[in-house]
């Protein structure tokens, strides 16, 4: 398989990516309260079971740049259905996941790759190892989700408020006399979000870094969201979107094949 797959496979074009957000720095103060103020902060997105939303994607992984449009659906705990979606005709790919296992379809050279680990699926695609159901938690606006760790936060010059999870490090700010999630981290990712005027998520940024330095560095712009309405179980069916004649290919074959397969 040559290596114009991974291109063709998200409909890559030359894209710009704005300059990239930083964490807050600096000594910062105590913050007793973060435990209160972090389950606040993410009270709706705690509860987001299901979601439909289309992503206009940009920015880089390895040395290749990225642009595409994106519809997706999530149902929890891991399942999620992303289509790359072309100018005119079929979808570029199609990739469905339920918990360990995902299948990767791209209708326009019937080739398919069944069974692999969708982390491992995304990362070749787009430079970046995300399942089902961290995507979602993602795009939903909570971080890497999960439990705070204890009460003791500290808070930055900036006015943010930095703590712990026990999946993450994650940092808040003021939105109006609320809170909201700014940003978290988990190694080798860094997920950053700027809000819309109801604190939605309007869009997130994401990097991963390698060596010191940024191997992916993503933009995700999201509309027409919606949460936690009923999804029909045929959506995260790949069944019918398999080609009659299909062409099996690899998880090895597309990371070779895909933005960092040549970095």
């Amino acid at each position: 398989m040559n290596r114009q797959l991974g291109v063709v496979a998200l409909g890559m074009i030359t894209a710009c990516a704005p300059k990239p957000p930083t964490l807050p720095s600096g000594t910062p103060t105590p913050f007793p309260d973060f435990r209160s103020t972090y389950e606040a902060a993410t009270h709706r997105c705690q509860g987001v079971k299901t979601l439909t939303v289309s992503m206009s994607l940009s920015g880089r992984a390895g040395s290749t740049k990225l642009r595409g449009r994106i519809d997706a659906g999530f149902e929890a705990p891991a399942r999620s259905r992303l289509e790359g979606i072309a100018p005119f005709g079929k979808p570029v790919f199609i990739l469905v996941a339920d918990g360990s296992r995902g299948t990767l379809v791209l209708p326009r050279e019937d080739r398919v790759l069944a069974d692999a680990p969708p982390d491992r699926i995304v990362e070749a695609l787009a430079g970046v190892a995300l399942g089902a159901d961290t995507l979602r938690t993602i795009v939903s606006g909570c971080g890497f989700g999960g439990a705070p760790a204890g009460d003791e936060g500290q808070k930055f010059s900036n006015g943010w408020v930095g703590g712990r999870t026990l999946e993450s490090v994650v940092f808040l700010r003021p939105a109006g006399a609320a809170w909201t999630i700014a940003a978290a981290a988990r190694a080798p990712l860094t997920v950053f979000y700027a809000n819309d005027s109801a604190r939605e998520p309007a869009s997130i940024r994401i990097r991963t870094e390698e060596k010191g330095r940024a191997a992916a560095d993503l933009t995700l712009r999201l509309s027409d969201v919606e949460t936690n309405t009923t999804l029909d179980p045929r959506t995260f069916d790949i069944r019918p979107d398999l080609p009659a004649k299909p062409v099996p290919m690899t998880l090895d074959e597309l990371r070779r094949a895909g933005p960092l397969g040549g970095s």
